[in-house]
């Protein structure tokens, strides 16, 4: 058996979220290989994504963002099933990195949003379903909306439970 130090463990957790006990189980059960183990959290979150499912994700951040020159805006829901996960630190990162993704290629549905690519490499899609296991709970993009004008604004309210995108142009009648 492998001896599987606090280190390898730590750097696991960096790199994928997950929880010290599952790290260090995906590492034994891959004999400290840190790749094959990222694989088997990541088939841990299948599984509990399966399982949740068909759980109501009712809570979550509602955000915004708009593009440098001001003339596209992209809201997004990242919905959960809890207000204590909807208020953690980590998904409010998580939407918003996927927030950015969707401004930066100007995606028009749900769906092209999934198909994205992280720098890593991992899908919105696969990170989506990799968190779920992270965090015990359904997670899920569930609403989408893009806005072009010749200029748009946001506002994102308190508690990132409201947020607002405005289009406005002139007209010279």
């Amino acid at each position: 058996m492998t001896q599987i130090t606090a280190a390898q463990v730590n750097g696991l957790r960096k790199q994928t979220g997950a929880g010290m006990m599952d790290c260090k189980k995906a590492l034994i059960e891959t004999n400290g290989d840190a790749d094959k183990a990222i694989d088997v959290l990541r088939k841990k979150g299948q599984k509990v994504a399966a399982k949740r499912a068909d759980r109501d994700s009712l809570e979550g951040v509602v955000l915004s963002s708009i593009s440098k020159d001001s003339t596209t805006g992209v809201m997004l829901s990242l919905n959960c099933e809890t207000d204590f996960v909807a208020k953690n630190e980590s998904f409010i990162a998580l939407a918003n990195s996927i927030l950015l993704l969707a401004i930066e290629h100007k995606s028009e549905s749900i769906q092209d949003i999934k198909e994205l690519s992280f720098k890593s490499g991992m899908t919105v899609y696969d990170k989506l379903i990799e968190q779920t296991g992270v965090i015990g709970e359904k997670i899920e993009l569930n609403n989408y909306s893009i806005i072009n004008a010749p200029h748009v604004s946001n506002y994102i309210h308190n508690g990132n439970k409201l947020s607002t995108l405005v289009g406005l142009s002139m007209s010279t009648d």
